[in-house]
C-alpha cells in the first residue's frame, strides 16, 4: 500500500516536472517541436509595452468623412486585429480623418500592414475587372469544416451569406461567367480583392441564385479562418492609406519584461515558502500543484499565442492568488475536521467536500465577469479577460484534482501525524 501510493505520488510529480520543463525550455518529440513559452518568435506573444512593435497611421481617402463612418472604420479594423489574435493592439482616432494603430510584437511596420490585411473596401471582381459585389453586400462569412458537396470529401471551406440585393447581382454574374465560352476560355472565376490585391479566386461552374455561397479550395482551418475574417472585416466605408509607418521600442523600457519576470518569480517563491512552512505536508502538496498550474498556463498561452501585456500579467497574478486561496480554504477545512476528531483520510475528504462549493462559486462568478469583459471589451481589456480565464480554469483543476490526489497519496504513504497537516 505504501509503495503503491509512493509510486503514484512520484509519477504525478514527474509529470508535473516534465510539464514545467516543456513550458520553459520546450521539447521536440517525434519530429514535432513544442516551443518554450519564453521563445520570442514561437512562444507567448508580448504586448507593445513589453516588447515594442509597429505603429501605423491611416488616413481616409475621401473628401469628407462623418464621425459615424470613422467609428465604423475603427470598429472594422478592431475586428481584423481581434480575428488575427492581436487583442493587445490599440486603435485611436487622430483628428478628423486619421486612425493610429499600435500592434505589438511586429517590429517591421510593412509586415504589420500585411498582417492587418487590406485597407480598402472588399470587392468581388470578374475577369474583365467589373465589380460584382462589395463588402457591403456580404452579410456574414464563416470558416467551416464539413462535406459541402455530396460528391467530394469533407474539407475546410468558407461560407458566405449575401444580402438580397447582392444575391440578384451575384446570380446575374455567375450565370454569365458559367457559360461554356467563358469556361473554355478560363474566364469563369471571381477574384476577391482587398486593397487591389487578390486574396482568393474561386471558379464559377454554375449559376448561383441563393444567398448562401460556398468558397472551396485547398483550405486549411487557419487559411479558411483568415479568409473569412478578412471578408467579414472588409466592409470599410472608404479606402484608407497608410501615411506613417514606424517601429517603436517597449513603452515600459527594455528591461521591463526581465524585471517583471524577476518580481513574479520572487513573489511565487515567497508564496511557496509560506505555504510549506505554515501548512507543512499540505503546503508541500500545494506547492507542487502551484508549479503544475504555472506550467499548464504557460503551455496553453504559448500554444494559442496569447498576447501578454501588463493587463494580461495582472490577470495571471489574480488567478495565481485565487489558486493559492483555493488551497488555503481547503486546508483550513481539513484542519477543522482534524480538530473535530476525524481520521486524516476522512478529514481530507470532508475538507474538499465542504470547500468545493465555495471554491466553485468564486471561480464561476469570476469566469462570468471575464466572459463579459471579453465579449464587450477591446484591446488590453480582452487580453486581461483571456489570461484570467485560462488561469481560473487551470487553478480549479490543480486545486481540486491534483491537490486532492496528492494528499490522498500522502495518507497512503502512512504520513498521518496531524501536526504535519497543520493541526
Amino acid at each position: 500500500m505504501i509503495a503503491k501510493s509512493f509510486t503514484k505520488f512520484a509519477i504525478v510529480v514527474l509529470i508535473i516536472a516534465a510539464l514545467a520543463y516543456t513550458a520553459f525550455y520546450g521539447v521536440t518529440l517525434f519530429g514535432k517541436t513544442i516551443p518554450s513559452a519564453l521563445d520570442e518568435n514561437n512562444g507567448i506573444r508580448r504586448g507593445l509595452d513589453l516588447t515594442g512593435g509597429s505603429v501605423i497611421t491611416y488616413e481616409a481617402m475621401t473628401a469628407s468623412v462623418t464621425d459615424e463612418q470613422m467609428d465604423t472604420a475603427i470598429g472594422m479594423l478592431r475586428q481584423r486585429l481581434d480575428a488575427l489574435g492581436y487583442f493587445e493592439a490599440t486603435i485611436t482616432r487622430q483628428g478628423d480623418k486619421r486612425i493610429r494603430i499600435e500592434i505589438p510584437a511586429i517590429s517591421n511596420p510593412e509586415e504589420a500592414v500585411q498582417k492587418l490585411g487590406a485597407t480598402a473596401e472588399l470587392k468581388f471582381v470578374d475577369p474583365d475587372g467589373n465589380v460584382i459585389l462589395t463588402g457591403k453586400d456580404v452579410v456574414n462569412a464563416k470558416a467551416q469544416y464539413g462535406q459541402y458537396d455530396p460528391t467530394k470529401q469533407a474539407g475546410n471551406f468558407v461560407s458566405l451569406t449575401i444580402s438580397d440585393e447582392g444575391t440578384k447581382k451575384f446570380e446575374e454574374a455567375t450565370a454569365r461567367l458559367s457559360k461554356k465560352e467563358n469556361v473554355d476560355a478560363g474566364k469563369n472565376y471571381i477574384a476577391i480583392t482587398l486593397d487591389e490585391e487578390v486574396i482568393s479566386q474561386p471558379f464559377v461552374r454554375e449559376t448561383i441564385s441563393t444567398k448562401d455561397v460556398v468558397i472551396s479550395g485547398n483550405f486549411t482551418a487557419e487559411s479558411a479562418g483568415w479568409l473569412a475574417s478578412l471578408i467579414r472585416a472588409g466592409k470599410l466605408p472608404f479606402s484608407l492609406k497608410d501615411v506613417e509607418l514606424r517601429s517603436v521600442g517597449p513603452t515600459l523600457g527594455e528591461k521591463s519584461l526581465e524585471t517583471s519576470l524577476m518580481a513574479g518569480g520572487i513573489g511565487i517563491i515567497l508564496v511557496l515558502l509560506f505555504m510549506l512552512l505554515y501548512y507543512r505536508v499540505p503546503g508541500l502538496v500545494a506547492d507542487i500543484s502551484l508549479i503544475a498550474y504555472i506550467a499548464i498556463v504557460a503551455i496553453i498561452m504559448a500554444a494559442f499565442r496569447v498576447n501578454l501585456s501588463l493587463p494580461g500579467i495582472a490577470g495571471i497574478i489574480l488567478s495565481i492568488g485565487m489558486a493559492v486561496d483555493a488551497n488555503v480554504v481547503i486546508f483550513e477545512r481539513i484542519k477543522e475536521e482534524l480538530k473535530a476528531g476525524k481520521t486524516l483520510r476522512a478529514s481530507i475528504d470532508a475538507g474538499f467536500s465542504r470547500a468545493f462549493t465555495a471554491i466553485f462559486d468564486a471561480n464561476i462568478t469570476t469566469l462570468i465577469a471575464a466572459a463579459v469583459l471579453w465579449r464587450f471589451g477591446t484591446g488590453p481589456i480582452k487580453g486581461f479577460a483571456v489570461t484570467l480565464s485560462i488561469g481560473i480554469i487551470a487553478s480549479m483543476f490543480t486545486a481540486i484534482i491534483v491537490t486532492r490526489f496528492l494528499l490522498r497519496q500522502t495518507v497512503g504513504m502512512n504520513i498521518k501525524n496531524s501536526k504535519l497537516y497543520g493541526a
